[in-house]
């Protein structure tokens, strides 16, 4: 956890120490286990679970809105505990053996998840809608010892890689078999110690600005992250909490989010298809509490007719991916003056946990507070010089949620982390001098016109301020006077910039961030209908 702030030199406004130049949190200090404790993620979690609910016989934890199938606690509980001991029996998997993991969201996986990391074993979860060379990279940097997949997905792996369908016959009655031994003592009697710095995870960061990296995670990075979450947990008033699994639990948010849902004793829902009709259908049906989205979710929402359902349950929207406006913020409290919005900032590399903004109010002001467990510091660019409240550059992290390193790529890992364990992120950030943090944009996305630095999303925030534009997104095109000149990708009526393009969508990665590079390269190479 970060340091306690007892330092006297610690503005107690903007949490700026002036002798060390770091940023601290102005949030309560939170405790985690000792890290030289042997302790699992599983483990951590389901100690939590227990300690937040009673009644894990009857709570309902997964529902598939497609068909009804349900699972309750006490069903995810079991299914976890013979799934390890399956896949320890029958397939001889040991710790620090790599499952690669190629399936969309479906009620196998939670048990799939925790059962591996029961174990030891490192879980490498791949989007499972990207390309062959893309998931040839991930397996190779992975360095697998088995796969799960699906029948609509095993298609894209090796044929020699051993491979388990985990929507078999086979794979369910590993799920369900009759075993008595307590998975919270397995580790223990089969010989398994797992250290909290043991690595549990790699996830595939999104690759916006190049090809994607593996990043690792350790057993700590996840504990420290749920530690979090149930110190700050915002229902606290005895409902039974219903979210969805609106994002994809092969990345960090999606999988963070799954954590959140297990150790709290949310009932999490899977639907078919997220549209948005279909989504606020099930928010109606299932009394949904809260959702994680993305911004664009939230525009769509301020812009459609709701006349047809019902959405009293919806207290809170979590929101990531990207930064969220002020005007869209304030006007989807216009429109929904009983529904928060819990606005978040963070990486694959810091585990999810950054810096976050509960907007419970219509006017809010401020911009997010940095996470209790991190600490953080402001650098120039161009000169590496530590910056003060009010200044702009790169913003970097430091704390127990910080990725171990890149697999495979130690020059990739020596440029994101310094030897101080500082992770450079890469986007342009400032505190003001309350202890605010404003993320502006990826460094690498700015645009240089006529010398002066333009923020991509600023002008995105401006455009979407119209009620005509359903999405939009800015990029750097080539200019012989300016140098570079903002260009829009418009998905509605026309608005001038400088340069636009009329498109059907904004592509964007699976956490919900504009590929700018796309666009980029769609309007230097492709033919586009422009004004």
């Amino acid at each position: 956890m970060a340091a306690t702030n007892t330092n006297s030199q610690i503005d107690p406004n903007s949490g700026f120490c002036s002798e060390t130049n770091i940023f601290h949190s102005l949030r309560p200090s939170i405790t985690l286990p000792p890290p030289s404790q042997p302790l699992s993620v599983t483990q951590f979690a389901f100690s939590l679970l227990h300690s937040n609910i009673t009644n894990i016989s009857e709570t309902p934890f997964l529902i598939n809105t497609g068909n009804g199938h349900r699972v309750t606690f006490s069903e995810f509980l079991h299914q976890t505990k013979s799934l390890a001991f399956s896949l320890q029996e029958q397939y001889s998997l040991s710790k620090g053996d790599v499952a690669f993991i190629l399936s969309h969201n479906s009620l196998q996986i939670p048990s799939l998840y925790f059962s591996l990391l029961s174990l030891g074993i490192i879980i490498a979860t791949a989007n499972p809608d990207g390309s062959i060379s893309e998931l040839t990279h991930q397996i190779q940097l992975s360095r697998y010892t088995i796969a799960f997949a699906t029948s609509q997905t095993s298609h894209k792996l090796p044929p020699k890689l051993r491979t388990v369908m985990i929507d078999s016959p086979e794979f369910s009655s590993l799920l369900n078999s009759n075993i008595s031994i307590s998975i919270e003592n397995r580790s223990s009697a089969i010989g398994v110690v797992i250290n909290q710095s043991d690595v549990a995870a790699i996830l595939f960061s999104s690759g916006t600005t190049g090809r994607n990296k593996g990043v690792l995670l350790t057993h700590r990075n996840f504990i420290a992250v749920m530690a979090s979450h149930n110190a700050t947990y915002p229902f606290r008033d005895h409902i039974q909490v219903v979210s969805m699994a609106t994002r994809a639990l092969f990345g960090v948010f999606g999988l963070t989010s799954l954590m959140r849902a297990v150790i709290m004793g949310e009932t999490l829902l899977f639907l078919e298809t997220f549209e948005l009709e279909a989504t606020l259908e099930a928010v109606d049906k299932y009394k949904v509490t809260c959702i994680p989205v993305s911004p664009s979710f939230i525009v769509a929402l301020v812009k459609s007719d709701l006349t047809n359902y019902h959405l009293s349950s919806l207290r809170t929207l979590i929101c990531g991916g990207a930064p969220l406006g002020h005007k869209v913020s304030d006007n989807f409290r216009e429109k929904f003056t009983n529904i928060g919005i819990i606005n978040g900032y963070g990486l694959t590399e810091t585990t999810s946990a950054g810096a976050v903004k509960i907007c419970p109010q219509l006017g809010s002001v401020g911009g997010l507070r940095l996470s209790a467990i991190l600490e953080a510091k402001i650098i120039d660019p161009v000169t590496g010089e530590t910056l003060s409240p009010g200044q702009r550059g790169e913003l970097w992290l430091r704390g127990p949620t910080v990725m171990k390193g890149y697999v495979g790529d130690e020059k990739a890992t020596a440029e994101a982390l310094d030897s101080n364990g500082w992770l450079k992120t890469g986007d342009l950030c400032y505190f003001d001098f309350d202890g605010f943090l404003f993320i502006l944009d990826r460094l690498k996305e700015m645009i240089k016109c006529n010398g002066y630095q333009v923020v991509p999303a600023e002008l995105e925030h401006l455009l979407l301020s119209n009620s005509d534009i359903v999405d939009a997104a800015v990029v750097q095109y080539p200019d012989e006077d300016a140098g570079q000149i903002p260009m829009a990708f418009v998905v509605g009526p026309y608005k001038k910039i400088q340069r636009v393009a009329f498109i059907d969508f904004i592509p964007k990665s699976v956490t919900g961030k504009i590929l700018r590079r796309k666009l980029v390269n769609y309007a230097l190479f492709d033919t586009v209908t422009e004004l």
